[in-house]
């Protein structure tokens, strides 16, 4: 928007809410008459192009009833990613791409105002004392950055979700994954196998998890438990959400994740999914599995060798004074599978590698894993995009599941 339009919006914009009744309740509709009013008036002796105009009345509107210029951005379902630093510096991520997008705030108390719209609308609370917020808003999960903290703040990145969950099958459409190995691991799932999925930032592990959890049998019970509610599992009727708190000025105390995978232990759970793990709550999750619970989650790392690691790491910052080797054990008795996936040179995401825990641990004292598939890169197709294929690198090891719910794997890769 050039200068001149601004302007107009800004003067508009003061109009209108110099009219408004605050003592009435005003409808969308009612908003929408006044702008209508005002930038009629404003317009008259104006010569300004039609697309022009319904920009100005939808930014007026966006900027006194919703999110000022961030609700454009929502509106967009295109856009997966907004990063906005500050008032001017606004990036989105789209198609993959990520771009810097021309608007921007008109002050930074307009930006705080949007702010606490947001944490508000999730009962959260940002402040000095308080500076970093996890929330979500429509469907997104949001974390926001404030001073002093934030020296150019504030800082909001929101991570948008598809209005309706990305299955397996999308997945296959988008190259994600090939129809034997969702074959493979739906198996994996209905017989309980306790699945970890791994990742980078961006490489799609809740919207897998999501998809995986769509071959666990309706009739059981699942509980998921997340820092923020982003998961959409469908068609489980035996359902049971469960979201952290944090602590806020009101003298609500916190609950954290590891209160609530405790909490669930006692709810009669058949599985249990945790969004992600991040520390000592890897502790927790570990002994639901050791106890006769099926569960999922999933965590950051390079490569599934990596993510072994790191959830050594997590569980002693949970355990304590107990030695290396019984964490291990913990872990290698309680995880089955992890996936690790990955987001490619061209934008493309892909599950890269499916590896078996193994049981004992060898001669060194570590956790054997077994590579059971493996994304290869072939050659750049059209558009540099990377064409590849799934290979199968060994057989599962630990069928024992499998035998005692009457399964077996698929036996040809299609």
């Amino acid at each position: 928007m050039n200068k001149s339009l601004e302007d107009i919006r800004k003067s508009v914009r003061q109009q209108v809410l110099s009219t408004i009744d605050l003592s009435k309740d005003i409808s969308d509709e009612e908003m929408f008459e006044l702008v209508d009013k005002e930038l009629s008036e404003t317009l008259r002796h104006m010569v300004i192009s039609v697309a022009d105009r319904k920009r100005l009345r939808i930014q007026i509107f966006h900027s006194i009833r919703k999110l000022d210029i961030l609700q454009q951005l929502l509106d967009d379902p295109e856009i997966t990613e907004i990063m906005i630093n500050g008032t001017e510096n606004i990036f989105l991520e789209k198609k993959g791409e990520i771009t810097k997008f021309d608007g921007r705030f008109e002050s930074r108390e307009k930006l705080e105002d949007v702010v606490q719209q947001i944490v508000a609308s999730c009962n959260r609370v940002v402040n000095q004392s308080q500076p970093i917020v996890d929330a979500r808003l429509y469907g997104s999960r949001v974390n926001i950055v404030m001073e002093p903290i934030a020296l150019n703040g504030p800082i909001i990145t929101i991570r948008r979700f598809p209005d309706k969950p990305v299955n397996m099958e999308k997945l296959i459409e988008f190259g994600s994954i090939s129809p034997y190995l969702r074959d493979y691991l739906s198996v994996l799932v209905k017989a309980g196998y306790n699945i970890f999925i791994s990742g980078g930032t961006g490489s799609g592990k809740t919207t897998f998890l999501n998809a995986l959890s769509d071959f666990i049998p309706k009739d059981l019970r699942v509980i998921t438990i997340e820092d923020s509610a982003e998961l959409q599992i469908l068609g489980v009727p035996n359902l049971v959400r469960l979201e952290a708190r944090n602590a806020n000025v009101e003298g609500c105390n916190p609950v954290t994740i590891r209160d609530l995978i405790k909490s669930s232990l006692r709810m009669r759970p058949d599985w249990i999914i945790v969004g992600e793990v991040r520390g000592g709550e890897c502790v927790d999750m570990l002994q639901a599995m050791n106890t006769g619970h099926m569960a999922m989650s999933t965590g950051h790392s390079n490569s599934a060798h990596d993510m072994l690691y790191r959830i050594e790491t997590m569980s002693l910052m949970g355990m304590g004074e107990l030695p290396l080797s019984a964490v291990r054990g913990q872990i290698s008795a309680g995880i089955d599978i992890i996936v690790h996936l990955g987001r490619l040179r061209d934008k493309s995401r892909k599950v890269l590698e499916i590896c078996e825990v193994g049981k004992e641990l060898d001669e060194n004292g570590k956790i054997p894993m077994n590579t059971l598939f493996r994304f290869e890169e072939k050659s750049c197709g059209n558009n540099n995009k990377i064409v590849g294929e799934w290979r199968q690198m060994s057989e599962l090891q630990n069928i024992e599941k499998l035998a005692a719910a009457g399964l077996s794997l698929p036996n040809i890769q299609k």
